[in-house]
């Protein structure tokens, strides 16, 4: 057989595997139209700019998985979520290209984007497209990663991706991305309330300026907060096991935090000074009480030095420091202010 009968009869056979391609595109986009879901694959510039994403280094030509390939860097409309050619005048260069790939040339690589653990075709949607209609569960690719702190999957939908956005927007105005990126997840359940979450920085920024008498920046009061208030509760959390003795699998850690934030405010205004001294662990085990969950002895036991800043102390603290007198004339007296905040 010559290399042109062998052509013609691959593109044939192509024209069968499309037809039967856009077949299976049909009845995956009307299931999904009745699940309410989306159809399509994610749009590689509209991931990129919600989740802030400006670095990007290349990785080398790697063995793939297909089923994490789930979005296109222009032809996102195109395919369906698992690259289902969307529309018959695709046929002519989706044969062609499926008979190119069974002859003797063979596919040649792909060119991706990747992102979390998902990856986006920036050169070879076809190709994509026909792997997965020949049943491959890999594909050679040469490999750009955008790196990201935020938790990127194949199962990622649309809904997810505006929730990461408000997310990439805390960790880009707190600066923690780059002071701290290692820094364990701060998922919130709702993402509205991260503007809240940024309160809590801003007010540890000002009680670090009152105590250090001098300006700080945001990204270090978030890193200071990070350390000091935000991981050390975090921290109480995991070592009790709180979240898995309440079962609630809605409920994140940092929604948790937030929760134990809100509940010792609410005591202390409640009870006033009799309340100053309850800290993380004590909320922790008003969290596990209202919920009727027997309380761990070490729990009960624990002597953490987490502190709840309020605008009463905010302002207790400014008198102090006013109150102190000048380092010239305090004799003995070690300027050490600085460490108060940390």
């Amino acid at each position: 057989m010559t290399d042109d009968s062998s052509f013609q009869q691959n593109y044939m056979e192509g024209m069968s595997q499309f037809s039967a391609a856009r077949s299976r595109a049909f009845f995956e986009e009307l299931l999904n139209l009745l699940r309410g879901k989306s159809a399509e694959l994610l749009s590689f510039e509209d991931v990129r700019a919600r989740l802030r994403l400006r670095e990007e280094s290349y990785k080398g030509l790697q063995d793939i998985e297909i089923a994490k390939i789930r979005g296109s860097v222009g032809r996102y409309k195109n395919f369906t979520s698992t690259f289902l050619p969307k529309g018959n005048e695709m046929r002519e260069r989706w044969s062609r290209v499926y008979a190119k790939i069974n002859s003797m040339e063979g596919v040649p690589p792909i060119e991706v984007y990747k992102v979390g653990d998902v990856y986006f075709v920036r050169d070879g949607n076809h190709r994509v497209s026909i792997a997965r209609q020949m049943g491959a569960s890999h594909i050679q690719a040469h490999v750009t990663e955008l790196p990201t702190s935020i938790e990127i999957t194949p199962e990622t939908t649309l809904h997810d991706l505006d929730e990461a956005a408000a997310y990439a927007a805390f960790l880009d105005e707190t600066g923690l991305r780059q002071t701290r990126p290692h820094h364990q997840a701060i998922d919130l359940s709702e993402p509205s309330r991260y503007p809240e979450l940024l309160g809590h920085i801003y007010l540890h920024a000002q009680v670090m300026e009152h105590l250090r008498g001098e300006p700080v920046p945001l990204n270090d009061a978030a890193a200071n907060w990070y350390d000091n208030v935000f991981r050390p509760a975090i921290t109480l959390i995991r070592k009790h096991e709180v979240l898995r003795r309440s079962g609630d699998e809605r409920r994140t850690e940092a929604d948790l935090y937030l929760w134990m934030v809100d509940h010792l405010r609410e005591i202390r205004q409640q009870f006033g000074g009799e309340a100053r001294a309850r800290k993380f662990s004590d909320a922790l085990v008003d969290y596990l009480a209202q919920r009727k969950i027997p309380i761990p002895r070490d729990l009960l036991a624990e002597d953490d030095d987490s502190v709840i800043l309020s605008r009463t102390q905010i302002m207790r603290a400014v008198d102090a420091k006013r109150a102190q007198p000048p380092a010239s004339t305090a004799a003995g007296d070690d300027d050490d202010d600085d460490d108060d905040g940390d």
